[in-house]
């Protein structure tokens, strides 16, 4: 029988707006913990999650057979900015994954540090007393552009084999292009000594788009499918044909080959037009700042194009990666 538990140590108990819901199956497996609204103007990701709660708690009634392997944890992330619906308050909460120092007087430099913290906590009591041998992190997104879905990971085997498992697009190399993300913190080892990590950023569509939510949902099932939580016949064939239909014509591996960083005061604007996976030539004029127009250093397909305030990458590029690499 699952078992659900709201429990965070910052909130008394029964009031925890953080954690989502943490299941604890009747059999070993592994600790999958699935985050959405780290951004707080990407709230797919919570919906997403609170929906898989809601799903969880009837499929025992309507499928007696069901079994869950292991742990789920689903926590809301910038709570915050979530409250606020902003990218973020002070500062990137996506771009200062390490540990939390405090001041002198137990406080926190800023809002996102806080938040931070708060997950972190999360994360711990739900180790406490247990017997997981691996953390599997899943860090649900949306992003400002329409068009195509796709998976972060590490350049490692199992990581990249668990974000082919997905079934969308996955691009390889942003650890090194982005620093202080949930993947380098997990992914480094800087987490969790003793139980190996992996981790998996699922980007699930445009911020404003209805489907961001049931791309969201389909891609934390199928996760949970291809680490063993859950079996494959209680898995519907609906959430990978949602996943499907979202990338028509985009290579299954891609690399990271450019990223397009923002200095303060930049004044850069993002020209209108470009989604997801749109195939750019060099030279092409994506954009203008302060020193005039910007023009794409090489060929490949636009990634996460900047149409928001807040920000600090304007554009990424991505290549198709040879897709004969083993990995």
């Amino acid at each position: 029988m699952l078992r659900r538990t709201e429990i965070d140590p910052n909130e008394p108990l029964g009031e925890s707006p953080r954690v989502i819901g943490h299941y604890v199956g009747e059999e070993p497996g592994p600790l999958v913990v699935a985050i959405g609204g780290i951004h707080g103007n990407e709230p797919a990701g919570v919906a997403a999650l609170e929906q898989l709660f809601d799903l969880l708690r009837e499929e025992p009634l309507v499928n007696p057979g069901f079994t869950f392997r292991g742990e789920l944890l689903a926590l809301r992330g910038n709570l915050e900015a979530l409250r606020l619906g902003k990218r973020y308050v002070d500062t990137d909460l996506n771009r200062i994954w390490r540990p939390v120092v405090r001041g002198t007087d137990d406080s926190y430099p800023n809002v996102e540090a806080r938040e931070l913290d708060g997950m972190l906590a999360a994360i711990d009591n739900a180790l406490v007393d247990s017997s997981v041998q691996e953390i599997v992190l899943l860090d649900l997104h949306t992003t400002t552009a329409t068009g195509g879905v796709f998976a972060i990971t590490g350049d490692d085997a199992p990581s990249l084999s668990l974000a082919a498992e997905l079934g969308v697009p996955v691009v390889k190399g942003m650890l090194s292009g982005l620093q202080g993300t949930t993947l380098s913190y997990f992914r480094s080892g800087q987490y969790d000594l003793e139980r190996p990590c992996r981790a998996v950023t699922f980007e699930a569509g445009a911020h404003t788009e209805a489907e961001s939510v049931d791309r969201a949902l389909a891609a934390t099932v199928n996760l949970l499918r291809s680490v063993g939580c859950v079996r494959t016949e209680d898995v519907s064939t609906h959430h990978e044909e949602t996943l499907r239909a979202a990338n028509p014509g985009v290579p299954p591996l891609l690399e990271l080959v450019y990223v397009h960083r923002l200095e303060p005061d930049h004044g850069f604007v993002m020209r209108p037009g470009y989604s997801n996976f749109t195939p750019v030539k060099e030279g092409t004029i994506l954009g203008e700042d302060h020193n005039g127009p910007i023009g794409a250093p090489c060929s490949g397909y636009v990634l996460m194009p900047l149409y928001q305030e807040q920000g600090g990458e304007g554009f990424f590029i991505v290549q198709r990666y040879d897709s004969s690499a083993s990995y």
